[in-house]
Formats: structure tokens, C-alpha cells, sequence
């Protein structure tokens, strides 16, 4: 008689789960980053904060290069999805693999809204880096900032900085970067959830509540 062994245990911790942050420059999405990640943090969950471009030191040599030197756009998006393959393997996949909750500022709907909508990238070839790096891996969650161009330039004019490459931009570029990402909100709704930045951060932080407060059910 043969005896059918059962498989044996294991301790592997159930996979973390990956948020990311989106929306045009001054949207306001990197102030709320530190609130959401406090909630999280509130529920005892582990949690790692990056960002896009960045996140290890390679993709940090990377971002000073994107947001500073002037590149054929390509180049642009292929360093863009270079370094997002390092992120992946170096710190996201990981962290996720211990169980740990990920929350990034920006991923690949930014390449999308701002390679793709901005600057005029080939979709197709979006597709085909997107994927070539991450076709096994897409957010759980993405809250996406929506804003006006004329109040987001409001916002970072009155921070009184310096400006990157992007930030330059003129305003038609920015506004195809907003409607490329309702597009890519429209085609993912399940993931992507649009929060109406041009409101008080109050409401803001509420609405974030209950998207959070859904996702840990």
C-alpha cells in the first residue's frame, strides 16, 4: 500500500502588498505619502517607502541623470524602465517576498503618462518594456492625484525651488500627461483609484482612510 506523504510545512510570510503614488508634479501625492504609510504602520504592518525614479543607489545615479540631463526620449525611457528593473530586484520584489507592504512614489504609469502622454513614446514599445520588467507584477493599489495644471503650477511656484527637466516643461505637456493618466485610470479602475487632489488635504486624508481601510480587509 502506498502511503502519500503530506507536503511539509512552510513559514513563508503571505506576499506584502504594493501601493503606489501618481500624478502630475505638484499634485500634492508626496505629501500624503508619509500619511498613508502611517496608517499602515498604525495597523502594525511593515512598510517600505521608495520611489520612482530611485530607490536603490543605482536608480539614485539613474534619477539625477533623468531629471537633469537632456536625452533623446528613448534613452529616457529606456533608463526609466532600467532602473525600475533594478528597483524590483535590489528592494520591491524582496521586500514583498518578506511580507512587507511596499509604498512607492511613482512606477510605471508615470512612464506611461509621462514618456508615453508627455513626450509622445510609442505605446506599443511601452508595452514592451513594461512587459520584459514587470510583466508579473503590477501595484495592488494605485492612487492617482488629479489636478489642473494651472493649480499644480500654482503649488510649485510658490515652493520658491529649483526646477527639474519635467517641471520646465510648458503646460501642453503637462496637460497630455494628465489626460494620458485618466486614460490609463479609465482602463484600470479596479487598481487605480482617482483621488480629486483640488480639495482641501483634510477631505483628502479621509478619502485615503477608507481606500486603506478597504485594502487591509
Amino acid at each position: 500500500m502506498t502511503v502519500s506523504t503530506p507536503p511539509p510545512p512552510t513559514n513563508s510570510p503571505a506576499r506584502g502588498r504594493f501601493i503606489t503614488f501618481e500624478g502630475i508634479d505638484g499634485a500634492g501625492k508626496s505629501s500624503q505619502i508619509a500619511f498613508v504609510t502611517g496608517l499602515l504602520r498604525a495597523r502594525g504592518l511593515k512598510v517600505v517607502a521608495t520611489r520612482e525614479p530611485g530607490g536603490t543607489p543605482l536608480g539614485e545615479k539613474l534619477r539625477e541623470l533623468l531629471l537633469h540631463e537632456p536625452m533623446h526620449l528613448e534613452t529616457e525611457a529606456l533608463l526609466m524602465f532600467a532602473a525600475r528593473r533594478e528597483h524590483l530586484a535590489a528592494l520591491i520584489e524582496p521586500a514583498l517576498a518578506r511580507g512587507e507592504w511596499v509604498v512607492c512614489d511613482r512606477f510605471s504609469d508615470a512612464t506611461w503618462a509621462y514618456q508615453g502622454g508627455g513626450r509622445g513614446l510609442e505605446r506599443e514599445k511601452f508595452a514592451q518594456l513594461e512587459r520584459w520588467v514587470h510583466g508579473h507584477l503590477q501595484p495592488d493599489l494605485t492612487l492617482l492625484f488629479d489636478l489642473p495644471h494651472t493649480v499644480a503650477q500654482g503649488r510649485i511656484a510658490a515652493q520658491a525651488r529649483g526646477l527639474d527637466r519635467f517641471e520646465q516643461e510648458r503646460a501642453e505637456f503637462h496637460e497630455r500627461v494628465r489626460a494620458a493618466y485618466l486614460e490609463r485610470a479609465a482602463a484600470a479602475p479596479a487598481r487605480i483609484r482617482l483621488i480629486d487632489a483640488d480639495q482641501p488635504p483634510a477631505l483628502i486624508q479621509k478619502r485615503l482612510e477608507e481606500i486603506i481601510a478597504n485594502l487591509c480587509r
